[in-house]
């Protein structure tokens, strides 16, 4: 309506500004569609990296019956019968490991901390 108004009593000037000032409204909502856009294609692949990264960890994870793990249940059912038992309660004596058994639970304590922590290090370093 205003503009009808102004467009009769200014003439073409007042014409030229109005349709100027239409285009320039035009244009920042196609700005305001683009960076919309923009903004909902960055989302949606925000939201595929983080379920890559679910899936890269689960699939990370593995299982509990794993070679790797079972050999450290024993060396960790050892380790603490030793600590608790032997110690916290006081209600026995171990044996120490002697010979290549020490050698080998030593290697395999050693192993699994330090692929863990060397796995840990790497992802730092990556990103």
């Amino acid at each position: 309506m205003w503009m009808t108004i102004l467009s009769f009593l200014g003439g073409p000037v007042i014409k030229g500004l109005i349709d100027a000032y239409q285009a320039k409204l035009k244009a920042g909502n196609v700005d305001n569609r683009i960076a919309a856009d923009l903004a909902a294609g960055e989302i949606a692949a925000q939201t595929a990296e983080t379920q890559a990264q679910i899936q890269l960890r689960t699939a990370e994870i593995g299982h509990p019956w794993e070679p790797e793990k079972l050999a450290f249940y024993v060396c960790l059912i050892f380790f603490a019968k030793c600590v608790i038992w032997d110690k916290v309660l006081g209600l026995g004596t171990t044996d120490p490991l002697a010979g290549d058994v020490s050698t080998w639970a030593g290697m395999i304590m050693g192993f699994y901390f330090g692929k863990r922590t060397f796995e840990n290090v790497a992802r730092i370093i990556k990103r």
